[in-house]
This record gives structure tokens, sequence and C-alpha cells, in this order.
């Protein structure tokens, strides 16, 4: 007989792939219709501001569905990369320390260069421009997975550098079990991406209690007590409106991040 809890993931698992198949041809129906009309800059605005809504629509349609889950990636579109990822020049043998102040108190958490040389040397070159600064973190889950995911510039889980950087570190949380998952770990900082190899960008997601994922996302920090502890109060609280996946209640507005080696 299955279990609730495996039940739960396999209704997580479907509406991830849901979610993932809706956006990825939405995406195409872009590309197609941009080389259309790019010669018009106002239908181009049009079809972009389209496009946004039926992202928005295919939203209110995930609420609806019997899910109990959802996944980092849902909402997390990170730009078309246009650019290159910063050149590298972090000490890949060392160890860095991300420092947020927000509104709910100052999070950190420990990179280790050496296993994660990408994405720990965007996020430093991001932070060191203030990339990060005056941002939020927009988004909650509070059943099925446990996160609160930060790092988009425009707060409405699109949002990204303008790049993309590899995945990296993805067998590092072990094998996938018989459904498919792994578990990340309560205080485990992670990439999020578009749900496709190697699409992450700036956005990222703090697990603050074990949640079972597809080990697709680049687990690339681990928070210190504090911060965990805090993340955790964010998520008691629950999110605006009473549902299980949105705006955390307690906003978290981030005013500075830093990247320093430890």
């Amino acid at each position: 007989m299955v279990s609730s809890d495996q039940r739960r993931r396999q209704l997580a698992r479907e509406k991830f792939e849901r979610q993932q198949q809706r956006r990825e041809e939405a995406r195409h129906r872009t590309r197609r219709l941009s080389v259309i009309i790019a010669s018009s800059v106002a239908v181009v605005a049009v079809i972009a501001g389209g496009t946004y809504l039926a992202m928005g629509d295919d939203d209110k349609k995930d609420k609806s569905d019997a899910s109990a889950s959802s996944s980092p990636s849902a909402s997390a579109s990170p730009s078309e990369s246009s650019a290159p990822e910063p050149a590298m020049k972090i000490d890949k043998k060392a160890e860095y320390t991300m420092s947020l102040k927000t509104s709910q108190g100052d999070l950190a958490f420990s990179m280790k260069a050496g296993k994660t040389p990408h994405t720990t040397n965007s996020f430093k070159a991001l932070a060191d421009k203030g990339f990060f600064d005056g941002t939020k973190c927009h988004r909650l889950t509070t059943q099925g997975i446990f996160v609160l995911q930060c790092g988009d510039p425009k707060g409405d889980g699109t949002g990204g550098p303008g790049y993309t950087i590899p995945d990296e570190n993805l067998t590092a949380l072990g094998k996938a079990g018989a459904d498919g998952t792994v578990t990340y770990p309560a205080g485990t900082v992670a990439m999020a991406n578009t749900g496709q190899p190697h699409t992450g960008g700036s956005q990222f997601f703090l697990v603050y209690k074990d949640s079972k994922l597809p080990p697709t996302y680049t687990p690339f920090g681990t928070m210190d007590d504090a911060s965990l502890k805090a993340v955790k109060d964010i998520g008691a609280a629950g999110v605006a409106g009473g549902a299980a996946d949105g705006a955390p209640k307690k906003a978290v507005d981030i005013s500075k991040a830093a990247v320093d080696k430890s």
C-alpha cells in the first residue's frame, strides 16, 4: 500500500513535471513569436506582457491541483543567458561566507569553493556589485517541501543576472531513491533553476526543514545555527494569505549582501 508520504511526493513530482512542461512550451512560443515580430518594438512589448500573464495563469492552475507540494523551480525562470558568467576570481581551495542583512535578522551560510567553484564565484561577483541589495525573498513553501526562496531582482520569480551557471555538486546528497528524490537536509542552501540542466542564475533557496527533491538543484551552502533558526521562524509564521506556497507572511527584505573569504 502506498503511504501518505509517498503519495504526497508522487503528487509533488507530477505537479513539477506539469509545470516544467507548460513553462518550456511557453518559452518556445515566446522565442518563435519574438523572431516573427522582432521588427516591431511595440508588438514585442505586448507579446512579452502576454507571456508573463500566461505564466501567471499557469500558476493559478497549479494552485488548484490536488498536490500538497511544489518545487523550488516552479516559479524560478532566470533570464535567458545573454552574457558570460563572471570570470573566475575566487580561491578554489578556500571557504567563503555569504552574509545577508535582512528585515528578519542577519542570515549567513558557508560555501566551499572547491565543490561549487562556479556558484561561489558567481555569488561573490554578484554580491560585490550590490546585485542582491534591495531585493527580497519572494517565496516560501510550507507543505511538502520547506524552503525560502531568494535572489530574484524582480521579486516575482522570473528574474536573474542575465547569464546562467553550470550545475555542480549534484551527487553530494547521495543517490536518488525509488521516488526519484534525495533529502535536502535542513540548513542546506541550493540553487533554483528552470527545471532544465545548467539554468541556475541568481535565485537560491534556504531549506529550513528536511525536504525531498530531485537531485537537480546545486547544493552549495550550509546555514549556521542562528540563520537556520531565523528561517524556521519565518517558515513558522507561514505564507501571506494562508496558502502553502507564496510570499512569506514575515517579509524578508535584503538590505545588504556580502561574500567574504572565511
